[in-house]
């Protein structure tokens, strides 16, 4: 009896790499996208080659998210210590030998300038579920004790750098995987309850605490004034006050339907800070008005829903708290992002997701986005 085996053409051979793509995911991406290209064309005019330097990084993102996702979940696995255990030796070799910028040592030469905290963005949640993996069945407090210590070593590298919006983002993107492995709430609720206790006593002793001589030692001199700031932005109105104020002001006058694409008058008279990178909500909240920003919240929630039911789908524990953990750094980057122009958030240098210009954080979320496709798609593909 012959066997015929028909060959699979071009176009058949190029659909299989895309079999299995989560097409809710990918609308949800495009959305932002557009948004993004659209208000950075508006306040990245001026800017040079902001634009298009912002529609390259997108392309590249959109490579490292379909390479990554053509890697089965498995082989993330395999990865997860190898890249976790490289990402903190970058962290002390960033520590000892650093390039220094600014005040803040965050950055390695290695013939090319590299910043290694943000490799750990993606390596602690893919650590912290392999550990969990590994434990599935059995686990006991110490498994999370243990968990623990795993996500305070890279966290206060990063904040000893000092870069408080990377460690918020890791340290976010490691208790997501720890909460979504089943620590108890008699764990989580005492923490909550200091922290607004804390919350509300810097509030009543703000006056106090805030004075040009006390000295909070825990905290850099810069973090301290990020968060008298805000408490207060019109303490220093022209100076540290000046981001929040500026951006509230624009964010206020946008009303409900904007002043209209390339209209904002505090963007492009340029009152608005930094309003292509970490302020660009404030331009697109101009230009675009509440209706917009609607719009832009819709988004990402969507997207966060999207991935979160990936990660509930998902055939085995580790796929399920990778998934739900990288779902949440992208709703932490929206929300300290939108958070901090509003000025319910202090400054932390977070950026928006898809509408910020930055090539590195693009990449980070091409590379967060395939690891969703990769487990969205295994999952699919076990099902055919």
């Amino acid at each position: 009896m012959n066997t015929v085996i028909q060959k699979q053409t071009p176009i058949q051979r190029l659909q299989m790499w895309f079999d299995g793509f989560d097409g809710p995911l990918a609308f949800a991406v495009f959305l932002l996208a557009c948004a993004g290209l659209l208000i950075m064309f508006s306040s990245g005019y001026d800017h040079g080659t902001r634009f298009a330097d912002h529609a390259r990084n997108m392309l590249i993102a959109a490579f490292i998210m379909f390479v990554a996702a053509q890697i089965p979940p498995q082989k993330l696995m395999s990865l997860a210590v190898p890249i976790y255990t490289l990402g903190v030796i970058l962290l002390i070799a960033v520590a000892v030998f650093g390039v220094t910028k600014k005040g803040s040592r965050r950055w390695l030469n290695l013939g090319v300038i590299i910043q290694p905290s943000e490799i750990m963005k993606i390596a602690m949640p893919l650590m912290l579920a392999w550990w969990f993996q590994k434990r599935e069945g059995q686990l006991r407090p110490l498994d999370f004790a243990v968990a623990g210590v795993l996500l305070a070593i890279p966290v206060g590298l990063i904040l000893r750098q000092p870069d408080l919006g990377t460690a918020l983002l890791v340290l976010s993107a490691g208790l997501s995987v720890i909460f979504f492995a089943g620590l108890s709430w008699r764990w989580i609720v005492p923490p909550l309850v200091l922290g607004l206790i804390g919350i509300v006593l810097l509030v009543v002793f703000e006056p106090g605490l805030c004075a040009d001589d006390v000295n909070w030692h825990v905290l850099h001199e810069y973090q301290r004034q990020r968060i008298c700031t805000l408490l207060d932005p019109t303490r220093d109105p022209l100076g540290r006050g000046f981001h929040i104020i500026q951006g509230m002001i624009a964010i206020g006058s946008g009303g409900f339907w904007g002043k209209g694409f390339m209209q904002g008058t505090q963007t492009h008279l340029e009152f608005i800070p930094e309003r292509t990178t970490d302020f660009i909500f404030a331009a697109f909240s101009e230009e675009f008005g509440l209706f917009g920003n609607l719009f832009l919240i819709s988004s990402f929630l969507f997207l966060v829903y999207r991935g979160l039911m990936i990660a509930l789908d998902a055939p085995t524990l580790f796929t399920r708290l990778l998934a739900g953990s990288v779902t949440m750094i992208f709703f932490t980057y929206a929300f300290v992002n939108m958070g901090m122009v509003s000025g319910i958030l202090p400054v932390v240098g977070v950026p928006l997701p898809f509408i910020s210009y930055g090539g590195t954080a693009m990449v980070t979320l091409g590379l967060g986005l395939g690891i969703l496709m990769s487990i969205a798609k295994a999952k699919r593909l076990v099902q055919t």
